[in-house]
């Protein structure tokens, strides 16, 4: 549990890069929903303070005035215990709250937050939703990105966000095969710092001999794969993922444009050049679990991972895992809503592991898991080989 002073200053610093993080935007882009799956980000800035005020500001300040009554029912994201909800594909048509008055709901909120930090009253219990309100309000952190990456990059001009220069970033070392031993490994959260509930309990696997990448696939082998025909070429998909190809039609990770015979890649900064040396993204579990079959590899499990972690860098790109997102021994959802933040999505969602670009800073550990449907590529996702 983190001191009484350093968490104040914890929550203030992250509502301020929030802020920072929507500086480079036109008041348009504000409102923008293109795709279910993408938020527009005033929703966001209002909904990480919906958060606090709800599960706070109501319970511990006394005599705290709602900003507006309506606001609960905007911002409220998927907790089915706090009320009816705006359905996620609307967000994208409220035109009001107006993006000035989102900002004072913000200001208000994180000034009386501010004010509760001086009262006496019960810490333990407060100071562990502080944590959760931060930690989620990071979560909103990289999803604004990642959701302004998809309004922009959707827009006919492909402008420009701002100067992203870890984007894509290459790794500079040697690939290599680490050979992990066979034998019985300790997954899940364990000692202090922030973890979700998702993490635990701490339990024991075996795993059998393995070998697991020390580098990321780049977007020249996935280059490899495309001209060798991996689109077209049923043999190395899932029934559902030949089926989503297809459907869709599906010949290159997401961001991926052909232009005058050379790949270009939609980036913060605008249209560019591939590097083939990057670290290939924004791709689906499908193309995932293709590009391995390609390879004649496979994906890791979340808990190769996870055993496996500690002898090569991670935190470029969130990396899909072969594990189905699943409880662990032991797990108990928190009681009340914030019971439904991880427990009520267990099904139909595969686990990513590591972090990325877009991940905030003290937000990432080796036991986070990640997870989404296994057709979604708009968040910075890409792969490791195992065999």
């Amino acid at each position: 549990m983190l001191a009484t002073d350093t968490l104040l200053s914890f929550f203030q610093d992250t509502r301020k890069h929030s802020e920072a993080l929507c500086a480079p935007l036109e008041t348009e882009d504000y409102v923008v929903q293109p795709i279910e799956d993408v938020s527009p980000p005033k929703w966001h800035l209002g909904h990480t303070t919906w958060f606090f005020e709800e599960f706070i500001l109501k319970k511990f300040a006394q005599g705290y005035t709602e900003f507006d009554p309506d606001f609960s029912f905007v911002f409220n994201s998927y907790y089915e215990s706090m009320g009816k909800r705006v359905v996620r594909a609307n967000r994208g048509n409220l035109s009001r709250p107006s993006v000035k008055k989102i900002y004072e709901y913000r200001e208000h909120v994180t000034q009386a937050i501010s004010k509760l930090f001086e009262q006496e009253i019960f810490r333990e219990e407060l100071n562990g939703l502080m944590e959760i309100g931060i930690h989620h309000e990071k979560q909103h952190q990289e999803l604004l990105l990642t959701d302004i990456k998809y309004i922009l990059g959707n827009n006919p001009l492909l402008p420009a966000y701002a100067t992203f220069p870890m984007e894509h970033e290459a790794e500079t070392h040697q690939q290599d095969w680490i050979a992990i031993d066979e034998g019985i490994y300790e997954i899940g959260h364990q000692g202090d710092g922030f973890y979700y509930d998702n993490e635990l309990g701490r339990h024991k696997v075996y795993l059998h001999p393995y070998e697991i990448s020390n580098k990321l696939v780049t977007n020249g082998e996935y280059l490899e794969f495309m001209a060798a025909g991996g689109y077209k070429e049923f043999s190395h998909w899932h029934a559902e993922g030949w089926d989503w190809v297809n459907a869709e039609q599906v010949n290159c990770p997401q961001y991926w444009y052909r232009v005058e015979g050379q790949w270009h890649s939609y980036t913060m900064e605008g249209l560019k050049r591939i590097k083939p040396d990057a670290p290939l993204t924004h791709i689906s579990y499908y193309e995932a679990f293709a590009f391995a079959q390609w390879k004649g590899c496979r994906l890791p499990t979340e808990f190769e991972w996870e055993a496996g972690q500690q002898y090569f860098p991670w935190g470029k790109r969130w990396e899909w895992t072969e594990s189905a997102y699943l409880p662990y021994p032991g797990y108990k959802k928190a009681e009340g809503a914030l019971g439904e933040y991880n427990g009520k999505f267990m099904v139909s969602q595969k686990v990513l592991r590591g972090a990325s670009v877009a991940t905030p800073e003290q937000h990432s550990r080796p036991t986070y898991r990640n997870f989404f449907h296994p057709k979604l590529r708009w968040q910075y996702t890409g792969l490791r080989l195992a065999r």
